[in-house]
C-alpha cells in the first residue's frame, strides 16, 4: 500500500468517527472498540484495503507505538495533582507493583501448566501483556486535576508507572529465553542491579526534577517577561518529553517512567505556584477568561479576581499542555488500534480466549483482593479496579520491542499471534463494559457524596 492510500484510509477512519460521535456517545462502546472493528473491516479478512506485514513494520511499529505511549503517559502525569505523601498514591503504587508482578506469575504459570508452553517464553508474554494502558483506559482514569476518586486515580497511577516497571520483566523474559539453557547465573544478577534496582528509580527521580526544574524556570521567565499567553505550549510539551526520555537513558533508566515523573514533577511547579488548597491552575484560568461552560466552585470564584501572574502562567501552560497532548493521545489511539484490527484476523489465535479469560476474570480481580488496601477501597472498588486491568498500546509496544531484539521466529510467532488477540479482545470486553459500569459507579457514589455535602 503506498503513503497516500494509508493517510486516505486514516482520513476516512477519523471523518467516520467525527460523524458518527453523537451517536456512539449513547452506545455502551469505546472509540477503540469502534477502530478495532473498522480496521477488520478494511483489512484482508474484509474489504482488503489495506494490508501490514508484522514483520517487515516491527522496527517503525515499535517507535510509533513508543510515541504514542510517551504522549500517553505525559498526559496521564499532568493530571494528577494530590502530592505523592497522599494515601490515596497507595493504591497505585500497590497495582503497579505487588498486582502486576502477580499477574505477570499467573499469565506465566497459565500458558506453562495449561498450554505447555517453555518457561522463557512464558514468561516473556507474561511480562508484555502485564502493564495496563494509559491510552485505552483514559474514560477510566481522572477526568483532570481536580478528580481524585481513589478508583479513577489509583487506575491513572497504575497505568502510568506500569508501563515502565514492566520494562525489566520484557528483558528477563528475553535473558530468560537466551541465557536459560546456560550455566552460570551471573546474567541474572546483573539484570537485578541494573535493569530493576537501578533503571527504575533512576527513570522516576531524573524526570520529576527535570520537570519541576523546567517548569520553575519556565514560570519564572514567563512571569519575568510578562509573555504567559503568546509562548509555544505544545513545543514545551515536546521538549519536556524528548528531553526527560533522553536524560534517564544517558543514564540506562526507563524513559517512560523518566516522562511520566517528569509530568508529575510539571504539575508539582504548578501547585507550588497555585497552592495546594487552590483548585488547579487552568481551572482559575478557565474561569477568569470564561472558558468554562458551568458556574465555577465557590472557591474559584472567590479567587478569580485575585490571580498571581505565575498562577496565571501555571494556568496557560499546564491547559494547553493537556490539550495539546490528549490531541495528538488520541490521533496515535485511532490509527494504531485501526492497523490492530487490519492484522488481527491473519495472526488470530483461538487460546488467547481462555488466556484473556483467565486474566480478566481471575488473575487480575484475584490480585486486586490479595492485596491489603485498608480503608483504601471498598468492596465495590476493588471489584472496579480488578475488572479495568485493560490491555492495550503499551503491549504492543513491548511486543514490537521484543520482536527486534532477536527471537526465535517460532517465537516470535507465538508472541504476536497472543499479544495482538489478548489486546484486541480486551479492546472489546473492556471497551463494551467501561460505560455502563463507570455510569452505574457514579450513581452509586453520588448519594455518599450528596450526604457529604448536605
Amino acid at each position: 500500500m503506498s503513503f497516500i492510500a494509508w493517510v486516505a484510509v486514516l482520513g476516512a477512519v477519523l471523518l467516520t468517527l467525527a460523524l458518527t460521535s453523537s451517536y456512539l456517545r449513547w452506545m455502551p462502546v469505546t472509540t477503540s472498540a469502534v477502530c478495532l472493528v473498522l480496521g477488520v473491516a478494511i483489512g484482508p479478512a474484509g474489504l482488503g484495503w489495506l494490508r501490514l506485514d508484522i514483520k517487515d513494520a516491527s522496527f517503525w511499529m515499535e517507535h510509533l507505538t513508543e510515541v504514542a505511549v510517551l504522549f500517553s503517559l505525559f498526559v496521564c502525569g499532568l493530571k494528577l495533582r494530590l502530592p505523592l505523601k497522599d494515601r490515596k498514591w497507595r493504591v497505585a503504587y500497590g497495582l503497579a507493583g505487588p498486582v502486576m508482578l502477580l499477574s505477570i506469575t499467573g499469565v506465566c504459570l497459565l500458558l506453562h501448566f495449561a498450554f505447555d508452553l517453555a518457561w522463557g517464553p512464558s514468561l516473556l508474554i507474561g511480562a508484555i501483556l502485564a502493564p495496563t494502558d494509559p491510552v485505552l483506559a483514559s474514560l477510566v482514569q481522572v477526568n483532570d486535576a481536580k478528580d481524585d476518586d481513589p478508583v479513577r486515580f489509583g487506575l491513572s497511577g497504575e497505568a502510568g508507572l506500569n508501563d515502565g516497571i514492566a520494562f525489566p520483566f520484557v528483558i528477563l523474559g528475553l535473558l530468560f529465553i537466551q541465557q536459560g539453557e546456560a550455566s552460570s547465573t551471573a546474567w541474572l544478577d546483573d539484570w537485578a542491579l541494573k535493569r530493576l534496582l537501578w533503571a527504575v528509580p533512576a527513570g522516576l527521580l531524573v524526570g520529576y526534577f527535570m520537570g519541576r526544574g523546567i517548569g520553575r524556570l519556565t514560570l519564572s521567565m514567563r512571569t519575568r517577561n510578562a509573555d504567559s499567553t503568546l509562548s509555544p505550549n505544545d513545543y514545551l510539551t515536546f521538549a519536556l518529553i524528548a528531553l526527560a526520555y533522553v536524560a534517564a537513558e544517558a543514564v540506562h533508566g526507563y524513559g517512560f517512567l523518566s516522562v511520566f515523573a517528569a509530568a508529575l514533577g510539571l504539575r508539582g511547579a504548578e501547585v507550588k505556584s497555585t497552592g495546594n488548597a487552590q483548585p488547579p491552575a487552568e481551572h482559575l484560568v478557565q474561569a477568569v477568561v470564561g472558558h468554562q461552560n458551568v458556574e465555577p466552585d465557590a472557591a474559584v470564584h472567590g479567587d478569580v479576581e485575585h490571580l498571581q501572574d505565575t498562577q496565571v502562567a501555571a494556568g496557560i501552560m499546564i491547559g494547553d499542555m493537556l490539550s495539546f497532548g490528549s490531541l495528538v493521545e488520541r490521533a496515535m489511539e485511532v490509527f494504531l488500534v485501526t492497523l490492530l484490527g487490519v492484522v488481527l484476523m491473519g495472526h488470530w489465535d483461538w487460546r488467547a480466549l481462555a488466556i484473556g479469560g483467565v486474566l480478566f476474570c481471575l488473575i487480575r480481580p484475584l490480585s486486586v483482593m490479595l492485596i491489603p488496601w485498608g480503608g483504601l477501597l471498598d468492596g465495590r472498588q476493588r471489584l472496579l479496579i480488578g475488572w479495568f486491568g485493560i490491555r492495550g498500546i503499551g503491549s504492543l509496544f513491548y511486543l514490537f520491542y521484543v520482536l527486534n531484539h532477536g527471537l526465535a521466529p517460532s517465537v516470535a510467532t507465538l508472541c504476536t499471534d497472543l499479544t495482538l488477540s489478548v489486546v484486541a479482545l480486551s479492546i472489546l470486553v473492556h471497551g463494551i463494559s467501561t460505560q455502563p459500569v463507570l455510569a452505574r459507579y457514579a450513581q452509586r457514589k453520588k448519594p455518599i457524596v450528596d450526604q457529604r455535602t448536605a
